[in-house]
C-alpha cells in the first residue's frame, strides 16, 4: 500500500512499468544520499537476534534524527547480497540485513510529503485481563 500510495503521489501508474522500475533503482544509488550505509549479521544469528538488530537500526535512526540528520532504511538491497558481498568483501558467515541512506531529506522532493496510512491499535493488539 505504501509503495503505492509513493507510485500515485510520483504520477507513477500501475501500468508503467519502466518509471517504476527507474524509481526502484533509486535505491540503489540511496536516493541522491551522501551516505550508503550497508547493515550485515552472522548467518548464525537467530530469530531473537533479528529482533535485536531492528532495535539497533531504530536506534541508528533515532541517534540521526538527534543529529539533525534523516534516514531511510532500505530492504531492496537483500536481493543483491553476492554482488554487494563480493564488492564490500564481506566475510562468507555475515549476510546483508539492509541498507540506510543518510543524510538530509529535501522537503521539497515530492516524495518527502507522503505521510502512510496507521493501523489502528485495535487492528493489530488484544488486551486480555482487568484494566
Amino acid at each position: 500500500k505504501v509503495g503505492w500510495d509513493l507510485y500515485a503521489l510520483l504520477g507513477i501508474g500501475k501500468a508503467d512499468k519502466q518509471r517504476m522500475h527507474d524509481q526502484h533503482a533509486r535505491n540503489f544509488d540511496f536516493f541522491g544520499a551522501p551516505v550508503g550505509l550497508i547493515f550485515t549479521i552472522d548467518r548464525v544469528m537467530q530469530q531473537g537476534s533479528w529482533l535485536d538488530y531492528g532495535m539497533f537500526l531504530q536506534n541508528v535512526m533515532v541517534a540521526a534524527r538527534a543529529r539533525g540528520l534523516d534516514t531511510c532504511p532500505q530492504a531492496a538491497f537483500t536481493q543483491f547480497h553476492r554482488i554487494i558481498a563480493r564488492h564490500l568483501s564481506l566475510p562468507e558467515e555475515q549476510m546483508v540485513v539492509c541498507g540506510m541512506a543518510l543524510g538530509h531529506a529535501d522537503p521539497a522532493a515530492v516524495e518527502n510529503s507522503l505521510v502512510t496510512e496507521r493501523e489502528p491499535v485495535s487492528g493489530f493488539v488484544r488486551f486480555h485481563g482487568d484494566g
